[in-house]
């Protein structure tokens, strides 16, 4: 009872906080990516990489601009990898203390670039401070802002009328970085270290143990990673335990406040959306929408923590197994479902030992699309896509032409919307099902049957839904293993981004229509249940013979 009590305030507490910070963080979000006045510092950096702040780009110049600079990222963080140990503060780190391999280099780079941040890597041991700061730390923000950038583009497409442009990624881009996630994540870089987070540029300190055997404890610039890695939902750690490590999240308010982090930013964007649609009821149904499905995971996860059917769990009275008593169930839990409904692949238990039915929430969390909240600017315009979606099923139900925000949904919008939600479908499942008929991939599992099902199928749904977190019973250092997650978390992050920037531009272009006697109202609970209807049907009818094999399967054993 103690520690559900505990747990409950904790839940309190973080929805306090969330509900404090959203409308006016939301409306500052609005006011940025809306005004047309320039900071002086950005001023500079427009005339360094000679940009036209007030010049607008068409969908295709703005897809452009994203896919431009993510491959060029891509290039540089697997650059900066391969030439390690000629960089200062490597401490000779890598694999056997050289270089890192390039299939891990190129996964780490398209990882990191994708806000993904998949570890295929032991991180104290393998990159040296340099890459961590000037590589990891830098593509935290920028991949953040890439997201945020993208949702903002998809917006402007529902609230302009009549115009083929879609404002400026370069502009974007900048005023993401520059007025949201620095700003903020400096802030909570010191508040994470006055909570016992380290921060240090030494390789590591000798420590002499109760035998009297001496041991070396790595060291690193965690909290600045910390606090931008869960701003931004990316998730990579500074230590391979990630934020299980007590170097990370040392305790249960450091803790609290890294779930905040992963929440504030998706949630406050519902607020956002409303406040540049004009109309902030639009806002409030997709925080609705978000809030049940996100209360509702995080039930049936905690219950299924709580009430095991295993007899070492029975024996234990709850399944400890892979958290850290500091959090306890609660506090893992919590933890998990957030960062899996984030995109982001922070851990702070593991999610492997999870009991099947709880295991299998987090997965479905990321088979939902991340949308609850999902990740920066991901869940929005992830979650708009399904909004599409729903307004379009209810057009054929009562047999006229959809409308949305004063926008008619026809062949184009659909098709945009339609390619959106069926990429990681296909990436999952097509990628999943190629491992699981390799001869080579039982060697790489701890488990087999249901469980072992589990570990790959989660695998390619963290991947896909750049999420990042693992089912850690699985090995994926192979070159198969890093070239297949890494082309699932390219194309699972880039081809959406095509196709919501095309939806963008379809909508800009077109005239609004004032709606009618027949327009479905989109600001009330029925098109929250509606919306919310939709995300799960569409998992249901993709993932449920998958989910059957594995963690269902695994629940009902």
């Amino acid at each position: 009872m103690p520690d559900t009590l505990a747990g409950l305030l904790q839940v309190a507490a973080l929805v306090l906080l969330l509900a404090l910070v959203y409308r006016p963080f939301g409306d500052h979000m609005a006011r940025v990516f809306s005004t047309e006045k320039h900071w002086r510092i950005e001023k500079v950096l427009y005339r360094l990489a000679r940009v036209d702040p007030d010049t607008g780009q068409r969908w295709t110049t703005y897809a452009a601009g994203v896919l431009g600079f993510s491959v060029v990222s891509v290039l540089l963080l697997y650059l900066l990898q391969r030439v390690q140990p000629l960089l200062p503060l490597g401490f000779g780190r890598g694999v056997d203390g050289d270089t890192v391999p390039p299939a891990m280099a190129f996964n780490t780079a398209v990882s990191f670039v994708t806000n993904t941040n998949w570890q295929s890597y032991v991180p104290e041991t393998v990159l040296g401070h340099t890459v961590q700061m000037a590589g990891l730390t830098v593509q935290n923000v920028l991949s953040a802002a890439v997201g945020m950038a993208v949702a903002v583009a998809l917006v402007r497409g529902f609230v302009r009328s009549g115009t083929d442009r879609l404002g400026n990624v370069w502009v974007d881009l900048t005023r993401g970085v520059v007025r949201i996630l620095l700003p903020i994540s400096l802030v909570f870089a010191l508040v994470l270290v006055a909570t016992g987070v380290v921060m240090s540029l030494r390789s590591g300190v000798e420590v002499t143990g109760v035998d009297g055997s001496t041991t070396t404890l790595p060291l690193a610039p965690a909290a600045s990673q910390e606090a931008i890695k869960e701003l931004g939902t990316n998730g990579g750690g500074v230590f391979n335990a990630n934020s299980a490590h007590p170097f990370e999240n040392p305790n249960a308010l450091s803790n609290l406040l890294e779930v905040f982090l992963l929440l504030v930013v998706p949630v406050c964007l519902t607020r956002t959306f409303g406040t540049m649609v004009r109309d902030t009821r639009q806002g409030g149904v997709l925080l609705a929408v978000v809030g049940a499905l996100w209360a509702g995971l995080l039930a049936v996860a905690w219950l299924a923590e709580t009430h095991p059917t295993g007899p070492a769990t029975l024996a234990a009275g709850a399944a400890m197994e892979g958290k850290e008593v500091r959090f306890g169930i609660p506090g893992s839990i919590l933890f998990g479902v957030s960062t899996t409904g984030t995109s982001a692949g922070a851990v702070n238990s593991l999610h492997d030992s999870y009991t099947g039915a709880a295991g299998g929430v987090t997965l479905l969390n990321m088979l939902l699309g991340e949308v609850a909240p999902g990740g920066v600017g991901t869940g929005l315009y992830g979650l708009l896509v399904l909004a599409v979606i729903a307004v379009f099923l209810a057009g054929l139900m009562v047999g006229r032409t959809p409308e949305y925000l004063g926008k008619k949904l026809g062949r184009v919008q659909v098709s945009a919307a339609s390619v959106s939600i069926l990429v990681m479908p296909a990436l999952v499942l097509l990628g999943a099902g190629l491992a699981i008929a390799l001869p080579s991939t039982p060697e790489a599992l701890n488990n087999d049957g249901a469980h072992g099902f589990s570990e790959v199928l989660y695998a390619y749904a963290s991947a896909a839904n750049n999420n990042g977190s693992a089912f850690a019973g699985i090995t994926v250092t192979s070159d198969f293993f890093q070239v297949t997650l890494g082309v699932a978390m390219l194309f699972g992050r880039l081809v959406p981004i095509l196709a919501v920037l095309a939806l963008a531009g379809s909508l800009a272009a077109q005239k609004r229509v004032e709606p009618g006697a027949g327009t479905l109202p989109t600001d009330g609970p029925l098109f929250g249940v509606l919306v919310g209807g939709t995300v799960l049907l569409v998992a249901a009818l993709t993932f449920l013979p998958a989910l059957a094999l594995g963690p269902l399967a695994e629940a009902l054993a």
